[in-house]
């Protein structure tokens, strides 16, 4: 049996996930190549030289050409490059700030929001369950692999996140919290969690005991932002006071 035909489509509960795209793959293979156990080209990818000297590079990771494992995994018609890798757990350091999201259901959301936060260098995640997969190929590849350059960790309850890491100072994003330029003229703290919630519910009133509640100003045409424009908008104007970025 070739290494083609044991590749399945995904399931939570598997040991191993899927990069798909060209992109994804290559952020793999520059992060986190330890993972990496197979890559796989449909014959329609077009330049695979360097992709093939890359596998080559990293004690040889196995490449095999095979159009019927994209039939098998993916969706997408213009998806060309695969690479399976092992699933893996973090650990957030304590001493960087953090982004929390409260029960994100939005799988492409979720991935969008890695990308942007790995852009802001915040790269530290909690994830409060019931969530989105991370692990999910629609999540990895949302990310444009950026999944790869983050930490990140999945907490129980936001109860368990607060204990593990108390000293960060809380900041929710409320439709009734203040608005967020009062947060540029606060004292200086490095140790922040920003912590969203659900893009259909948002954060409940209990979070606004936790810490100074931040509120993004928008219109009255719409109820509320997109959770990963919110995430975008409250996470650069921090990373920016801070100095993540330039």
């Amino acid at each position: 049996m070739s290494k083609a035909e044991i590749i399945k489509p995904y399931k939570k509960e598997h040991e191993t996930s899927y990069a798909l795209g060209a992109y994804a793959t290559f952020e793999l293979l520059d992060t986190k190549p330890e993972l990496l156990r197979n890559v796989y080209l449909h014959s329609a990818c077009a330049e695979p030289h360097k992709l093939l000297e890359k596998c080559s590079e990293h004690n040889n990771i196995p490449a095999v050409w095979s159009d019927e494992v994209f039939r098998r995994v993916s969706q997408k018609e213009n998806t060309y490059v695969l690479g399976v890798f092992d699933k893996y757990t973090n650990v957030l350091r304590p001493d960087k700030a953090h982004v929390v999201l409260a029960h994100p259901a939005d799988m492409g959301n979720l991935g969008t929001i890695l990308r942007t936060l790995a852009g802001l260098n915040l790269l530290d995640l909690a994830v409060i369950a019931p969530a989105a997969d991370v692990f999910h190929p629609k999540t990895v590849r949302a990310s444009m692999g950026s999944l790869f350059r983050l930490r990140f960790a999945v907490f129980e309850s936001f109860g368990a996140y607060r204990e593990a890491y108390p000293a960060h100072a809380a900041y929710p994003f409320m439709l009734d919290g203040k608005t967020l330029p009062d947060v540029l003229g606060w004292e200086h703290n490095p140790l922040f969690a920003l912590i969203f919630g659900n893009e259909a519910i948002g954060l409940g009133s209990e979070y606004a005991s936790f810490g100074e509640a931040i509120r993004i100003p928008q219109s009255t045409l719409v109820d509320s932002l997109n959770l990963s424009v919110a995430v975008g908008i409250g996470a650069h104007a921090f990373a920016g006071k801070y100095g993540l970025i330039e």
